[in-house]
């Protein structure tokens, strides 16, 4: 993910800033609280200093292991391409949250100032810039624990529907969480998810309702008397498992859902949701705004880390990939797009229904949708159709966003392997957000133009994130390290600057820095998404780079890639992969970079 003024971040998918290697810099937003129709505001995070600009890069600076081969045969070098020159420092008081126009009247926050490549959640500082600590997260009341957030609990009672008939219910109940040690309520137990189907037709901006059922194809992994969904969303209407009517109750995130009979281990079974209601995002002291966004023109889902079940009903954990279709109806008058390859359109009447198809395993938090008015481009990278979108407010970007999309694919598929997925692109829509969301097939940037760097990162990320997805969230330094380190790779094209030289920079930082804090291979769930798991991850892949070599490195890279496509890993699944490519033992740098406190010295 990534971010800008606001919230934003190399990352999609954090409350605090993040700053690039050019030392520009992002905030996000504030804590966790219900958020039905009136969403309340947002407390603003605590002001940010501003970085100085970086300076040239330094001289060599003696640091443990040999140095990195020059970029050569394994790392290509496409046509050279000016470096952007460094943005202006931002202002003192810091940058600021903003929130979407959550009551309706048509009035917007100022855009946040131009030339600033911020990164989402969390504000990295520039190489040279003094360390200072992190800042806490405002306090606000209404924090609701881990993995439990209730952001539209009000739209449903928590009390069950009258009980269908039932036979004897054998089996037992599926678990309401898979124990993700950061978000223990996060996703369920006792069934796999293959496919969801999502038709849900929007009313339009002024009532933003929606209508929506949702088909669910699992199966059971144990013999189930019940399972559960997670789900915050609009109210219940009807649930039917294989065609039956269900019982059900919601408390909190959780939709149980009984059904009339037991589900035999091993079967495959088919769950349908019908719900309508105005969907809403959540709220959090240091993850920030996330879900169902509205928009000035409609709406956009930014989902991470478990901002799915604001509009749809879901196993909501990375850990538990699948397909996806939508079938969207809104007012003629705007457009809808989602993950994935487009089908038909339909108009009748006032409305036009659009089709998507999302045909590679994806997770929850990946999944999208864009609802509004866009410019549209389409062309392709080789074979690969790119199709991106863009808010009239930033229509100036349409062009660029479409022709560095198509260079960065083309640039990370030589670095990274074959291009995972069947389709790319991008959206820009208007919401002030200001930070993007590797989004599968089609990256979101929420209230600003996005620049190189912030695209080289989300498209980076349908490689490590997307394509190789995290088994649990502590691991989340295989996205965004991997990702950050993708941007750094990016500026050595033109041999101007390389991932040595930003790495030095860094490692002039004191221990006490936050880019070293906490550790990035368990940084808790508060900082998920903080300075150090971007640079500090990507500090340690350049780390492993210069202890095996170029050559080793890279085929670490694309191997990864394609030995793990649509799948989940851990660090220790990543750690065995570069030990066994480059028949080092790499244990002492892993622990070094990922889980010792404060610089690493020795690895």
């Amino acid at each position: 993910m990534n971010g800008s003024l606001g919230r934003m971040t190399a990352v999609a998918t954090a409350a605090v800033v993040l700053v690039s290697m050019n030392g520009e810099a992002a905030t996000a937003g504030p804590g966790e609280v219900r958020t039905a129709d009136p969403c309340p505001s947002p407390a603003s995070p605590a002001p940010v200093p501003p970085p100085p600009a970086d300076p040239a890069a330094p001289g060599d600076l003696a640091v443990p292991g040999t140095p990195a081969a020059p970029p050569g045969a394994a790392l290509p070098t496409p046509p050279t391409a000016a470096m952007p020159p460094a943005p202006p420092a931002l202002s003192g008081s810091g940058a600021q949250e903003s929130s979407p126009d959550s009551d309706g009247d048509g009035t917007w926050p100022e855009p946040p100032p131009t030339g600033q490549r911020l990164f989402r959640r969390m504000a990295v500082p520039p190489p040279e810039a003094a360390a200072s600590p992190t800042p806490a997260p405002p306090a606000t009341t209404g924090e609701t624990p881990p993995g439990q957030s209730t952001a539209l609990d009000g739209c449903d009672p928590p009390t069950t529907k009258a009980p269908v008939k039932t036979t004897p219910n054998a089996g037992k109940p599926g678990a309401p969480g898979v124990g993700d040690p950061y978000f223990a309520n996060a996703g369920n137990g006792g069934y796999d998810v293959g496919h969801y189907d999502i038709a849900l037709a929007y009313a339009g901006r002024s009532k933003g309702t929606v209508d929506a059922t949702v088909t669910i194809t699992a199966k059971a992994t144990q013999q189930l008397s019940r399972f559960n969904l997670d789900f915050r969303g609009p109210k219940v209407t009807r649930i039917t498992v294989d065609g039956e009517p269900a019982t059900y109750g919601r408390k909190g995130q959780e939709l149980t859902v009984t059904p009339a009979t037991s589900l035999p281990a091993g079967a495959t079974f088919t769950t349908v949701v019908t719900y309508a209601g105005k969907p809403g995002p959540v709220r959090n002291n240091s993850l920030g705004t996330y879900g169902w966004v509205p928009s000035k023109d409609g709406a956009v889902v930014v989902a991470e880390p478990d901002g799915a079940p604001t509009w749809l009903p879901v196993n909501d954990h990375p850990s538990d990939k699948a397909t996806y279709s939508y079938r969207l109806t809104v007012p003629s008058d705007l457009q809808a797009l989602a993950n994935g390859t487009p089908g038909p359109t339909t108009k009748q009447g006032k409305t036009t229904t659009y089709q998507w198809s999302e045909e590679s395993p994806m997770a929850p938090y990946l999944a999208t949708v864009a609802i509004g008015k866009f410019d549209v481009r389409r062309g392709k990278v080789g074979n690969i159709p790119v199709i991106t979108a863009v808010d009239p407010r930033f229509k100036k970007s349409a062009a660029a966003l479409q022709k560095t999309t198509i260079k960065a694919v083309a640039w990370e598929s030589k670095m990274f392997g074959p291009y995972p997925f069947a389709t790319t692109g991008g959206i820009v829509d208007d919401p002030k957000l200001d930070y993007a969301l590797e989004t599968q097939e089609r990256p979101v940037y929420a209230g600003f133009a996005p620049d190189d760097d912030f695209i080289v990162h989300e498209l980076a990320h349908q490689w490590f994130g997307d394509s190789v997805s995290l088994k649990s969230w502590p691991d989340i330094w295989l996205n965004e390290g991997f990702a950050t380190y993708a941007e750094w790779l990016w500026h050595e094209r033109g041999k101007k600057d390389s991932a040595k030289k930003i790495y030095k920079r860094y490692y002039r930082q004191p221990s006490a820095s936050p880019i070293f804090n906490p550790p990035p291979g368990k940084p808790g769930r508060a900082d998920l998404f903080s300075f150090s798991v971007y640079i500090r991850g990507a500090m340690c892949l350049q780390a492993l780079r210069t202890k095996v070599g170029d050559k080793a490195f890279f085929q670490i890279l694309k191997t990864w890639a394609s030995s793990r496509r649509n799948g989940n890993a851990a660090t220790p699944d990543f750690i065995a992969h570069a030990e066994k490519i480059s028949h080092k033992q790499l244990d002492g740098l892993f622990k070094a970079w990922l889980y010792s406190k404060g610089k690493p010295k020795k690895w």
